[in-house]
């Protein structure tokens, strides 16, 4: 009797761990593997128990067998078991060139506005320390956004909120003028500015995702927050992107403008609920402004 129970414990273990194998090798191949997968097949001590071991742990030289290189952002997919896509690991960091064209472009774009729409005046005020906030931020991070000063934060939220500030009074300067019937006499004047308000309501937003995504651009970088804000369609397949791939200012200014245009998300999602909030208020002002701005248009036309 207990030799026939002797003889099947050893089979038994073998064709549990043949049925680990397979799962983690098919998990492997659909890229459903999970850190706490990874976790407990690298140690499944540590979940099952000493007396387990023997029987459900896989050789380490098995091919499909988890290493502890995969560490809690282990992820499975074509790149092997233990790769880690970019946006989940800590990185040199993006560059700072795109945001500060951006930033400048939307200081630019305040010049050509009517005096009654601006907020302070001379009108030179907000761009002039909008562009001295720019210019002390790239002194601190002239080419990669790995610093995480919490004075450099303040900084960045700061040039953020001037901005926003100035394009908000401005769209609530138009849109009284236009209930009114004070602004808008002529319909070239009125589309001009009103296509300089939604161009500049599209550089704040897409700035204020950039900078609030998973902490900020320094704190994805440094890989501080694991659970995205914005889901990318490369983050839910990362068979469609390089290894190298996280998301950059030019992805956030994308997504600001798909949600102005179409007044709802397109192909990123937003996951937080900040950013629901964000994508709302923005597309909110978005169609008032295009619609309060065409209509009257339309209107002088006729």
């Amino acid at each position: 009797m207990d030799s026939h129970a002797g003889q099947r414990d050893p089979d038994s273990a073998l064709i549990l761990e043949g049925i680990q194998a397979l799962h983690i090798r098919m998990d492997e191949l659909e890229g459903r593997i999970t850190p706490a997968d990874l976790a407990a097949t690298a140690d499944p001590a540590a979940t099952a128990g000493p007396a387990a071991t023997s029987a459900t742990a896989a050789p380490a030289s098995h091919p499909g067998a988890a290493t502890s290189s995969g560490g809690r952002f282990g992820f499975g997919g074509r790149f092997g078991l233990g790769f880690v896509p970019a946006w989940r690991r800590p990185t040199e960091g993006e560059v700072r060139w795109p945001a500060a064209v951006a930033v400048a472009a939307a200081v630019a774009l305040q010049f050509p506005l009517p005096g009654r729409l601006v907020l302070l005046h001379p009108a030179w005020v907000l761009p002039t320390l909008q562009i001295l906030l720019l210019v002390a931020l790239i002194m601190a991070n002239p080419r990669r956004i790995n610093n995480e000063s919490r004075a450099i934060r303040l900084l960045g939220l700061a040039l953020a909120a001037v901005l926003s500030l100035a394009n908000a009074w401005s769209v609530a300067r138009l849109v009284i003028g236009l209930v009114n019937g004070t602004e808008g006499s002529t319909p070239g004047p009125l589309l001009v500015t009103g296509g300089i308000i939604w161009l500049t309501n599209v550089i704040v937003f897409g700035l204020w995702y950039w900078e609030f995504d998973r902490g900020g651009p320094a704190a994805r970088a440094n890989a501080n927050d694991m659970y995205p804000d914005f889901l990318f369609a490369q983050m839910t397949s990362p068979h469609l992107a390089p290894p190298d791939w996280e998301p950059a200012f030019a992805d956030y200014l994308y997504l600001s403008f798909t949600n102005a245009t179409a007044f709802s998300p397109t192909d990123v999602l937003p996951l937080s609920r900040w950013a629901k909030m964000g994508m709302t208020a923005q597309a909110s002002v978005s169609v008032v402004t295009v619609a309060l701005v065409v209509a009257r248009a339309v209107n002088i036309l006729k």
